[in-house]
């Protein structure tokens, strides 16, 4: 199987990455309809514009689909892709990056690091940027789950970003460490996670990961946003957004679930600006478990008084 996967990212590489990245998005984008998890984009893309006409929906769906198509195609070209030189940016190239100003102030403050960001454009590019501008940053990701294709996109990886770090158990003693020794993470926030707090997102509740929440309380970090906007004539926007003022509780400290409901906040408004973009494919939503979590949650409370029972 391996083999299999090393051809066809060696044929890949031999389009040339605005070829690749053409054919990745035209065959997923033809036959997105035929693909059973088609059916979770519809309902969720419903859900989220209730008042949509059917054929926007359908756009919508399709661009989601070519945008994960050309992401797919690009892997074999992601070093090269990425061709801003901050010094002499030139016009013409197939990067521009809007708060550039701020991957320096990162780099330069002698300080941990937060940097979230979401399943938009090509989301492997800012791992790249930061790499490129000696930003010390983990990026936090999540294997494929078919192991000939982890391999081959891991040594992808490997080659063009800074450290790695694999969403699995006790991933979060080796963040911690990054932290520690003044590094930087950077974590997708916007898939979900059963073990997650709940936050509103795009209308409805839904569990996302804490982890960033809990190291911005412990470290009182800067923490930014990054998104990637995929633009007309195969190029690329990279935005890094200013330092968020994250929520604090009674005691000053900052508040976990409002911290995540902020960063969340702000993805979806990125998704509503370029919606054709996203991840509508993935399970973002499961209301059996959000019930199941708040019940859990209500049973862990501490039990009521006897002299405050209800009669």
């Amino acid at each position: 199987m391996i083999v299999l996967v090393r051809a066809v990212f060696g044929f890949l590489r031999l389009l040339g990455p605005e070829r690749a990245s053409d054919l990745g998005g035209a065959l997923l984008r033809g036959v997105s309809p035929l693909i059973p998890v088609n059916r979770v984009a519809y309902a969720n893309i419903r859900a989220t514009f209730p008042e949509m006409p059917q054929a926007e929906v359908r756009r919508i769906a399709r661009g989601a689909w070519e945008n994960l198509g050309r992401t797919v195609a690009e892997y074999a070209h992601l070093k090269a892709l990425f061709d801003y030189d901050y010094a002499n940016p030139d016009p013409n190239g197939r990067i521009e990056v809007a708060g550039i100003e701020h991957f320096i102030a990162l780099k330069d403050d002698d300080r941990p690091g937060l940097i979230f960001s979401a399943h938009l454009g090509n989301w492997e590019l800012p791992a790249i940027c930061a790499a490129t501008y000696d930003l010390e940053t983990t990026a936090v990701f999540r294997a494929p789950n078919d192991p000939a294709i982890a391999a081959v996109v891991h040594e992808i990886r490997s080659g063009a970003m800074g450290g790695l770090a694999a969403a699995k158990p006790g991933a979060a003693f080796a963040m911690q460490g990054v932290l520690e020794e003044g590094g930087h993470l950077g974590m997708l926030i916007d898939q979900h996670f059963t073990r997650g707090v709940l936050v509103p997102f795009l209308g409805r509740p839904a569990l996302t990961n804490p982890i960033l929440g809990k190291f911005a309380r412990r470290f009182e970090c800067p923490v930014h946003g990054v998104r990637v906007v995929r633009l007309p004539g195969r190029r690329f926007r990279i935005e890094l957004t200013p330092p968020l003022d994250l929520p604090r509780d009674a005691g000053g400290e900052i508040d976990v679930q409002g911290a995540m409901a902020m960063m969340t906040a702000v993805v979806e408004g990125w998704v509503r600006e370029h919606p054709e973009q996203w991840l509508w494919m993935h399970r973002r939503w499961r209301p059996n478990l959000i019930a199941e979590e708040a019940l859990a949650r209500y049973r862990e409370r501490p039990p009521v008084s006897p002299a405050f029972k209800a009669t």
